[in-house]
């Protein structure tokens, strides 16, 4: 998988000055376009559209510098339709104009070339099994919050707080299927997973029961789905966990992940620094 996503960095490097087309990346990277996304996002930091976008502002920022062109016929080279248009998107990634930069010889941001290299250093602990489920429900409380690659998404804890904790003793209680208990359950994501675009967040369980008045419903339907445990400090182990995902299981496992719920099971000790957890990931066989 590494491979092929290396291969599609070539890709995008040979067409900085076209349409880049995410399903013919996917296409050169041999997966669908939803688990290209996911896995670029994943080993990367950042979204596959805005490595693209940075990488041509790079290219263009040198060749602004260079002053061989006009900034209109750089702009229409690299995709902007107007100098306007390039002149914000070029202010901001390198924090100045483009008319400015070539008077002034700025410094400019550069978004160096990617390569992906797979690291094993043996010391994960992490536990799997693939398991065909029927379809089930999600029910419970639901929040639409912005998606924060790095640090806490205080959306999130703010609506957790929010929650009166016998209204989760209740949801509980009417937990019947795996993963059993409250779970946090992510949903209707943007498909580039960039930075502030929203998705759905449930504090909920996985149940047959009739879902209670105020509480949203979420129909899954039937797949298979991957199921991640581990057990370790908090919240290190669950953020060991999510990275370990991408970038030792599935390049080396013949899934890659599908539109559906992320749902995270989380146990915390008395104490709350060891936490046990249990991530379930819709997926399906690589083809071919």
């Amino acid at each position: 998988m590494l491979e092929r996503l290396n291969q599609t960095l070539e890709h995008i490097e040979r067409r900085l000055d076209q349409e880049i087309d995410a399903a013919e990346l996917a296409r050169v990277a041999a997966t669908s376009e939803y688990h290209l996304r996911r896995m670029f996002s994943a080993l990367a930091g950042m979204p596959l559209s805005e490595y693209i976008r940075r990488r041509r502002l790079t290219v263009a920022g040198a060749e602004v510098l260079a002053g061989r062109a006009s900034l209109l016929e750089i702009a229409v080279r690299y995709g902007y339709g107007s100098g306007e248009a390039f002149a914000r998107a070029f202010r901001a990634v390198h924090g100045v104009g483009p008319g400015e930069a070539r008077r002034t010889g700025a410094a400019l941001v550069s978004q160096a070339r990617l390569s992906f290299r797979l690291t094993i250093e043996g010391s994960s602990s992490m536990r799997y099994r693939v398991v065909d489920r029927p379809d089930f429900t999600v029910v419970g409380l639901k929040a639409r919050v912005p998606l924060v690659h790095t640090g806490p998404n205080q959306a999130i804890i703010d609506f957790v707080r929010g929650i009166d904790p016998e209204v989760l003793r209740s949801l509980e209680k009417l937990a019947d299927q795996e993963p059993h208990g409250i779970v946090a359950v992510c949903d209707d994501l943007d498909p580039s997973r960039a930075e502030d675009t929203e998705l759905d967040y449930y504090q909920a369980v996985i149940t047959s029961a009739p879902a209670p008045d105020g509480t949203a419903v979420l129909p899954v339907p039937a797949g298979t789905w991957a199921v991640f445990t581990t057990s370790g400090p908090a919240p290190q182990a669950i953020q060991e966990l999510w990275r370990d995902v991408f970038t030792e299981w599935f390049p080396a496992n013949p899934y890659r992940s599908r539109p559906g719920p992320e749902i995270l099971r989380t146990r915390l000790s008395q104490d709350r620094t060891e936490a046990d957890a249990e991530l379930w990931l819709p997926v399906e066989r690589e083809q071919g």
